[in-house]
């Protein structure tokens, strides 16, 4: 494990060691945004919105004391949305569908030899592979996750009203109740962290891959698993630090 992390460690310097032209720099990781956020915005629009909507009627089930204004459904919603739900599950989500995407892209250019092809022709592969990914990543998931925030909370807003669970001036006054823009803030930052750990994992553990189409495969599946490990462990140290 302790030589993992100082190989990891070491990839992450390479890829800011002969570095390309910042124009195509620009030009690479401009595409790996489109690959990265624009083709993802279609699952994390479902998912966000059918996961604001179970919220508000799951908590609309378990809140059956009278004395408890139902705009509090709105208001735990709005919370459960900005702090976790939206950041987390969208970086899970994404962690499954853009990671093993990129592990195994580069673990077939590396089987292939293209990875090689590029070192010899005096490329640094790293930077020129890698950083762009890395780059488009952060860049990409603070958008995807607003846009998480935005559906989730709309979810919720017509699950609670069509299902009658609370009307909607009450969802309105709840997710207007006390709001601290510092969590838009927190959240933010949690989503450009989970960026860097999804890209990085899934790059490192694509950019070693060594053998066959089998080696691909087990690559993608284990730089999901440690992204979604790492995701999870960054959740509590930054709610630890910055809350």
């Amino acid at each position: 494990m302790v030589k993992s992390f100082g190989q990891f460690l070491l990839f992450m310097q390479s890829m800011l060691v002969r570095k390309e032209r910042f124009t195509v720099l620009w030009r690479r990781t401009i595409d790996e945004c489109v690959t990265i956020g624009v083709n993802s915005i279609f699952i994390v629009a479902i998912v966000s919105a059918f996961i604001g909507a179970v919220t508000c009627v799951q908590i609309a089930y378990n809140l059956t004391n009278p004395l408890i204004p139902k705009s509090t459904i709105g208001y735990m919603v709005r919370e459960m949305t900005i702090l976790e739900l939206a950041p987390t599950i969208t970086s899970i989500v994404l962690a499954g569908k853009v990671g093993s995407s990129i592990a195994g892209s580069l673990g077939t250019m590396r089987i292939t030899e293209q990875v090689s092809a590029l070192e010899v022709m005096g490329i640094n592969s790293a930077s020129y592979l890698v950083l762009p990914r890395i780059l488009g990543a952060i860049l990409m998931f603070p958008l995807l996750v607003v846009l998480a925030m935005a559906l989730s909370i709309i979810g919720g807003y017509l699950a609670g009203s069509l299902t009658g669970s609370i009307s909607a001036q009450e969802y309105i006054e709840g997710i207007r109740t006390d709001f601290i823009p510092y969590n838009i803030f927190f959240a933010l930052v949690k989503s450009v962290v989970f960026a860097f750990l999804v890209s990085a994992i899934s790059a490192f553990k694509g950019y070693y891959t060594d053998g066959g189409a089998l080696e691909v495969g087990t690559a993608s599946t284990t730089a999901v698993n440690n992204s979604i490990i790492a995701i999870l462990i960054a959740d509590f140290a930054l709610a630890a630090i910055l809350l």
